[in-house]
């Protein structure tokens, strides 16, 4: 028996919760990048370990909850349509989910960053491909989002090589700047979704 006529199709993707999850990591990373704190504390263990926390539940848990939800449901229950984009967005949110765990796990504890340069090649591989496969869909928005990504994964393999404050820097400026471009696609997408708005997204 064919499975779209057993589950009915659901235009409500679960987009939102992954956009808003990594943008507000995003905001936080990126502007303590940037801004160097604020740390009530003082004290750059603590910091660290309050950044590892964002990192694991927001850009870890958000995302790939996110990308269970989109796999699931083009697969073992195939509610959702235009499968091919949201087949990359599934992909993507699982994977920057996973690693974030790792990053946030590795800010909490205070281990050694260095071993992250070789995780940016193939992060910078794996937006390299949204952009590709966004962009050939004819879905711009989401396209930006992946160049954006390029762009952080790029400086971190500087940062992370070179040990460069520079790179660290330029790094946190693409995260926030990042983290305003998802902010909107989830604005635009909830909106759309719950309000029969008409946003670009």
């Amino acid at each position: 028996m064919d499975q779209s006529s057993i589950f009915p199709t659901s235009d409500f993707w679960p987009l939102a919760i992954g956009f808003l999850s990594l943008s507000i990591n995003y905001f936080v990373q990126g502007g303590a990048a940037v801004a160097n704190g604020p740390s009530w504390s003082g004290d750059p263990l603590a910091q660290e370990r309050t950044l590892g926390l964002w990192g694991i539940f927001l850009g870890g848990f958000g995302q790939l909850l996110t990308g269970i939800y989109l796999m699931i449901g083009l697969t073992w229950f195939p509610v959702f349509a235009n499968a091919a984009p949201l087949y990359m967005t599934a992909v993507a949110f699982s994977l920057y989910g996973i690693h974030w765990f790792v990053i946030g796990l590795r800010r909490y504890t205070h281990s050694d960053p260095g071993p992250e340069a070789w995780m940016a090649i193939p992060l910078f591989g794996l937006s390299a491909m949204g952009t590709i496969s966004f962009w050939g869909n004819g879905d711009i928005p989401a396209a930006i989002l992946f160049i954006g990504l390029m762009l952080i994964y790029l400086a971190e393999f500087g940062a992370r090589w070179t040990n460069s404050e520079t790179a660290e820097k330029a790094g946190g400026v693409f995260q926030l700047l990042t983290g305003v471009w998802l902010f909107y696609l989830a604005w635009g997408v909830t909106m759309n979704m719950a309000n029969g708005a008409s946003y670009w997204v």
